[in-house]
């Protein structure tokens, strides 16, 4: 008889993805459909909800072809999904306009208001979680100034995992996770009243939905979902909680040991360490995230940054760029694979890198939409290599820095992400925090995290521990030392990185203001153009 299936969907920012799992964990198949999402000159970052729902029923419908007898061996769903954004519905469930994505950056002047508010401390002490244009929270406090048409025609406020599983199941939902670091406290997992009115959106908390956890709970598959999905009516789906901690969960950021740390090196960085929701740090400069994970009394403490790897694209991209010049057809994706060699090639510590490569500034462990990533120490003898090395280096100090933001280093640091196949990229990182590094050989960690939820809340396993200790605890790869000459070298590294810093938002506003008058000097040339053809 063939195994039953536990699917995983995860709804990243541009892949939706459904994985199938065995009841032990074992990864099946997988299938994704590429999302898309729409930028614009005014910093909005925006996806539409229908596509959305689309793309996670083609991707299920891609996983079903590759499975024989998907639809009877199928015995739960769950689903996960980007993080932050705000997702709005109306009362008979359609949508009210594009969704705001976590990208987003339209709601950067009402961070700083309701930062400059006499209630942000109590606020970030109750949450956890700093704030910043991702949060649906700001996003929703910049919809009631600017934009209150949006909030009066909606009846529910989602965030997309709640949107996709409102379509399964026709409930609507979010979990402890993001409900608790946008408008609630960690400790209770529950909504708070001085939270939502230090956002000044007591008028709209209808828009909140109920919390469920979705280890403890499922809903049953509506018939219509299912005749999309080509599923039996009924099957349970749980809600898993934001894909952040689903992918730490699936990567092992919480086995039972204490002081470990966990960062995905993707396009963005997430680092995280679990720890009690009583021992939780507290940051002088209120940055970070404090989410909830599906154990009773622990927390994932977090800092992201808005670029990791995606400073290692931009520079292959221009590599690639300049190959294409003189005929040679290549990507960044193509350039990857000599990562490793360039990194061997240079010398440590050579160049200091501010990795703020994103146009929407950073995130953590500081918050400011102006940042941006620059070079310093170049001499006319460094070449390529010698930049690579310097970005992965000022990935490696931008990690330290948001770990030193959560309190403090970490004995052993787990890395996931495709980054972290490069040896090299690796000892990097693990002298930059002076820690043991250990690699999940876990693929899908996110839709792994999410799939764990159900496992559990179907009786499958006990508790999360249990469920850990078959999915995970296998799965983390040998213990790699740091190389204390290495660490040597980047203890001062990062003494230089973080005096800079501190020093160069001044920087960034200058750019920002010499950026901001060449538009308005474009601008007014464009009108004089427009008058005088007139």
């Amino acid at each position: 008889m063939s195994l039953q299936l536990i699917i995983g969907i995860d709804a990243g920012t541009s892949v939706v993805k459904a994985v199938a799992f065995t009841g032990n964990g074992e990864l099946v198949a997988t299938a994704s459909v590429r999302n898309s999402y729409q930028t614009g000159l005014d910093g909005s970052a925006t996806q539409s909800l229908s596509q959305t729902w689309l793309d996670c029923i083609a991707a299920l419908q891609g996983l079903s072809q590759k499975i024989e007898r998907f639809k009877e061996r199928v015995m739960a769903l769950s689903v996960t999904g980007q993080g932050d954004g705000t997702w709005l519905i109306d009362e008979m469930g359609q949508p009210v306009g594009d969704a705001w994505l976590w990208l987003d950056g339209r709601a950067s002047s009402t961070v700083e208001l309701l930062n400059a508010s006499p209630t942000e401390r109590q606020r970030f002490e109750k949450t956890g979680t700093g704030l910043n244009t991702c949060q649906q929270g700001v996003q929703m406090a910049h919809m009631a100034k600017h934009h209150p048409e949006l909030l009066k025609q909606a009846s529910t406020a989602f965030h997309c995992k709640d949107w996709l599983f409102f379509n399964l199941t026709g409930q609507r939902a979010t979990d402890p996770s993001e409900a608790c670091f946008t408008f609630g406290d960690f400790r209770t997992r529950e909504y708070s009243d001085l939270v939502i009115e230090s956002l000044r959106l007591s008028r709209f908390k209808s828009l909140l939905p109920p919390i469920v956890d979705g280890s403890k709970q499922t809903f049953p598959l509506t018939a219509d979902a299912a005749e999309l999905i080509g599923l039996a009516a009924g099957v349970p789906v749980c809600l898993a909680y934001v894909d952040m901690v689903m992918t730490a969960l699936g990567a092992g950021v919480h086995t039972g040991e204490e002081n470990v740390a966990c960062s995905v090196i993707g396009s963005t960085g997430v680092h995280m360490r679990s720890v009690s929701d009583t021992e939780v740090f507290f940051n002088e400069a209120g940055t970070g995230y404090i989410i909830a994970l599906p154990i009773e009394g622990r927390v994932t403490q977090v800092q992201t940054n808005m670029a990791s790897a995606l400073n290692l694209d931009w520079l292959l991209n221009v590599a690639a760029d300049l190959l294409k010049d003189f005929g040679c057809e290549c990507t960044s994706h193509t350039l990857v694979g000599r990562v490793e060699s360039w990194l061997k090639q240079a010398e440590a510590g050579q160049l200091l890198y501010h990795p703020y490569i994103s146009d929407a500034g950073e995130r953590g462990p500081f918050v400011n939409g102006q940042a941006r990533a620059s070079f310093t120490g170049l001499a006319y003898r460094h070449r390529f290599h010698d930049l690579v090395r310097a970005v992965v280096e000022g990935l490696g100090m931008a990690m330290r820095d948001c770990y030193e933001a959560m309190g403090g280093k970490a004995s052993e640091l787990r890395l996931s992400g495709g980054a972290v196949r490069s040896e090299t990229l690796r000892k990097i990182l693990g002298a930059s925090v002076n820690a043991n590094v250990r690699v999940s050989e876990r693929e899908e960690a996110g839709a792994a995290g999410a799939a764990m939820m159900a496992a559990v809340a179907i009786g499958l396993y006990p508790t999360m521990d249990d469920c850990i200790k078959e999915w995970v605890s296998p799965l983390l790869g040998n213990a790699e030392a740091p190389d204390q000459v290495l660490v040597a070298k980047y203890e001062r590294l990062f003494e230089a990185f973080l005096h800079q810093r501190q020093l160069l938002p001044a920087t960034w506003a200058t750019m920002g203001h010499v950026k901001a008058m060449q538009s308005t000097e474009c601008t007014d040339r464009s009108t004089v153009r427009s008058t005088t053809t007139k």
